[in-house]
Formats: structure tokens, C-alpha cells, sequence
């Protein structure tokens, strides 16, 4: 009979909800993102990058319902942002809305100024905080992955390319300096923890995809601020995204040790950033038929979505999605 019990007892542990959680709004704001860059390409409604919006903010919200209201309850409040490990993530809660704000003014555009101004203010605060807890708590190397690159590098190319989309010249080109900095300083440390240090824990491999965006998020970004054209910052960094993205192909045998989780959505944002990175190269070298090209890999993109949807729902309906144990029993094992 207590091997009858011992179910029901696992059952009964809390959720503990961590902040990588919100890499599946992330996620879905950039599926939305390569969206409306096809359908803009091809001249067709952009419905389903509106529709794919509305989806993004809604998931931001409940899952930042439910992770502010999971970590009041565990009274985490304190080691939240300094957690060794999905501490980094924490930094989407504030990226998020910049992203949002950009896409509210194309209909109000008092109201996008406003969310997109007070989420800029909010990445800077977080993104110099947290670097300054890494500086001053004399971290082990082995809890690094790449998600490091959210506060600070994808924050600030993030913010630069939206700046510019919203008309904001010199703010675009100070947060784009910001990002690149960012992503200069913290690739050594980054590429020394996967390159010497011994590897990742399954439930982290994932984040190894993140790799692949600060490259193609920054051209992309570059693009709206050099009014998309082909100059040497954009061939440099389309050559860096060529091969970050060849890199992951060769880490797919690596990324099937991982059981899924929530840490596979991971893979969403950065492989979008690339979708609509080469929609933008199909839209600047009139490529002819690019339209056609573009909708081929924005489709590609949609079914590993929808893959990563249904994986998610079959896990929340069998009870092994969402983690009941502790945040330290999956870091370094």
C-alpha cells in the first residue's frame, strides 16, 4: 500500500515556478515577429502576426500571474533575481512589454510610447543590477549558460531596433551600443563555460540555443537603424548569424539528452530572430520569389511551434511540465 501512497505524495509537492517560464510568451512574440515580417514581404494581411501578438500578451500575463503569485507564496522575493541560474531570465518579465509597446503604437501610439518608454527604463535597471550581482557575489562559472545574455545583450539590441521602429534615431543607436557591448563582454565567459567547463545538466541544454540570438536579433535590429541596408555592420553580423546557426545543427544529438520541460522553449525566440532575420536579407536583396521562400521558413517555424504546444499540453495534462522540485536539484546536479 505505500507504494500506492507515494504517487499521491509526489502529487501534493508545490509548483515551483521558475522564470524561464516566460521564454514561451518570448517565444511567441517573436513566431509574431516573422509573421508580420512575411506578410509584409509578400504584401498580404497581417492577421495572423496580429492574432499571434494578442497570444503573446495574454500568456506574459497569466504567466506572470501565476510566477509572481507561486513565488509570494514560497517567499523567493529575495532570490529571485540573484538565482545562479534562472535569474537571467527574469530579465523577459521586463522585456516583454517593450516588444508589446512597439506593436500597441502601430494603433495607439501615446499608449506604445508609454509601455515601450517605462519597459526601456525597467531592462536598463534590471540588466545593471544584475550585472552588478554577478560582479560582487563571486558566482561559479558553472552555473552559466547563455540565457546570460538576456538582461544586458538581448535587452539592449532588442531595445535598439525598437527604438528605431518607433522613430527614436539617437536612443536606437545608445541601446544598440549597449547590447553590442553587452554581448562582446559576455561571450568569453559564455564560450569558456561551454567550450572548457564541463557540460550543462540535461534540464539547462536547451539554453545553449540562446547562442544563436544576440547575432541575429542585433541585425535584425540593425536594419531598422540603418533604414535596411547592406552595409559592412550587416554583412559582418550576417556572417556571425551563418554560422551560430550552422553550430546548432550540429548540436541537435546534444539537445536530445534533455527530457522536456519548460526549458525547451528556449528554442522559440532565437530560431524565430533567425526566421525574420532572413526574411528581412529575402526583403533587402529583392530576392526573386522571396515571398514564397519566406513563407516556406515561417511555416517550418509555425509546425516546430505547434510541436512545442502540443509537447507542453500532453505534459500539463500528465502532471510533468510545470517542476515540483526544488530550483537547486536541477542545476549542477
Amino acid at each position: 500500500m505505500q507504494g500506492a501512497d507515494e504517487p499521491a505524495e509526489v502529487q501534493r509537492e508545490p509548483f515551483h515556478l521558475t522564470a524561464n517560464l516566460f521564454a514561451v510568451a518570448f517565444g511567441l512574440a517573436g513566431l509574431a515577429q516573422a509573421w508580420s515580417a512575411v506578410t509584409q514581404l509578400a504584401g498580404a494581411s497581417g492577421w495572423p502576426g496580429d492574432l499571434l501578438w494578442i497570444v503573446a500578451a495574454v500568456t506574459w500575463l497569466v504567466t506572470l500571474a501565476a510566477y509572481l503569485a507561486n513565488v509570494a507564496a514560497q517567499r523567493r522575493w529575495k532570490s529571485e533575481l540573484s538565482d545562479p541560474t534562472f535569474g537571467p531570465f527574469t530579465a523577459l518579465i521586463v522585456i516583454m512589454p517593450m516588444l508589446l509597446g512597439v506593436r500597441l503604437a502601430d494603433e495607439a501610439r501615446g499608449a506604445g510610447e508609454a509601455v515601450f518608454g517605462c519597459s526601456v527604463v525597467l531592462v536598463i535597471l534590471v540588466g545593471a543590477w544584475m550585472t552588478g550581482d554577478w560582479i560582487a557575489d563571486n558566482g561559479d562559472i558553472r552555473y552559466w549558460h547563455p540565457g546570460y545574455y538576456l538582461p544586458t545583450a538581448a535587452g539592449g539590441l532588442i531595445a535598439g531596433g525598437a527604438s528605431a521602429a518607433l522613430g527614436f534615431t539617437t536612443l536606437s543607436r545608445v541601446l544598440f551600443g549597449l547590447g553590442i557591448t553587452s554581448f562582446v563582454v559576455l561571450t568569453p565567459i559564455i564560450s569558456l563555460r561551454l567550450y572548457v567547463v564541463p557540460g550543462l545538466p540535461p534540464p539547462l541544454l536547451p539554453t545553449i540555443a540562446i547562442d544563436l540570438a544576440p547575432s541575429v536579433v542585433a541585425g535584425s535590429s540593425w536594419f531598422d537603424i540603418n533604414g535596411g541596408r547592406v552595409d559592412t555592420p550587416a554583412a559582418i553580423l550576417a556572417g556571425l548569424s551563418v554560422l551560430m546557426l550552422l553550430i546548432q545543427l550540429r548540436l541537435i544529438p546534444l539537445y536530445r539528452q534533455a527530457s522536456f520541460g519548460p526549458g525547451f522553449w528556449a528554442f522559440l525566440f532565437p530560431f524565430a530572430a533567425a526566421v525574420t532575420y532572413g526574411v528581412r536579407w529575402l526583403a533587402v536583396e529583392h530576392v526573386h520569389d522571396g515571398a514564397a521562400l519566406g513563407y516556406v521558413l515561417v511555416g517550418i517555424l509555425t509546425a516546430g511551434f505547434a510541436l512545442l504546444a502540443a509537447r507542453t499540453v500532453i505534459g500539463l495534462i500528465q502532471g510533468t511540465f510545470l517542476p515540483r522540485l526544488p530550483a537547486a536539484d536541477q542545476t549542477l546536479g
